[in-house]
């Protein structure tokens, strides 16, 4: 994919990519070697409308089709560093959006299953993909409130849609050590949240307020 574009171009893009991960990542206190090395690797470029292209690594979430969005760079940082993943990680995302967050899961996990209900999103996530030659994703298209239990339990779960309160099934499938990420509220507040399942059950905790477009699922939309 990239080498239709110029060289100029390229090499623009790539030194935004170092210097997003730089102030946006390294600066805000991520940490975690892999995903700031794979964060620099990824062209958020490709993920974003043409009109967008030149905001790709804007500190800021920019708009995609059907009133969705792509997350802000750090905020992706900030779910994919506390998702705790690694090598062997299985992952159920919620929420494929334009695919730059799956991207960047699949960099590190061993596989990634992600769930889109807007149908219109997922053969462009797909050729996006293979372009990058990412190839240990599996794109569904569905509800993401049940999960995909065909998979199940996995190591970690991230959900790019704020809901009110976690979506029992998504706990459910959790495997024990694993992480769920999720903003949780409403409309005006939300926090971004993490349960962890321990042999004791959930232990919860914040990493600060968020903003998300609102979790809509099959049933809402009766």
């Amino acid at each position: 994919m990239t080498s239709d574009q110029p060289i100029a171009l390229r090499l623009n893009h790539r030194t935004e990519r170092r210097r997003m991960v730089r102030r946006q990542l390294t600066a805000r206190g991520i940490r975690d070697r892999r995903v700031r090395a794979v964060m620099s690797w990824v062209p958020r470029e490709h993920f974003v409308p043409d009109d967008c292209k030149a905001s790709a690594y804007a500190d800021t979430p920019l708009p995609i089709a059907h009133s969705q969005t792509i997350s802000q760079p750090y905020i992706v940082g900030l779910m994919t560093e506390n998702a705790r993943i690694g090598r062997t990680s299985r992952v159920l995302e919620i929420g494929t959006g334009s695919g730059y967050q799956t991207a960047i899961l699949a960099k590190i996990a061993r596989h990634v299953w992600s769930i889109e209900r807007v149908r219109q999103f997922i053969p462009a996530v797909r050729a996006r993909l293979e372009a990058l030659r990412i190839d240990n994703v599996t794109l569904i298209a569905g509800d993401g409130a049940s999960g995909y239990q065909n998979a199940a339990p996995y190591d970690a779960i991230l959900v790019a849609a704020a809901s009110p309160s976690t979506p029992p099934a998504l706990a459910a499938q959790l495997a024990p050590g694993g992480r769920l990420v999720i903003p949780l509220g409403g409309t005006d507040s939300q926090t971004l949240t993490v349960l962890h399942r321990t042999p004791d059950g959930f232990r919860t905790y914040s990493l600060g307020e968020c903003r998300f477009v609102p979790f809509v699922t099959d049933q809402d939309l009766t």
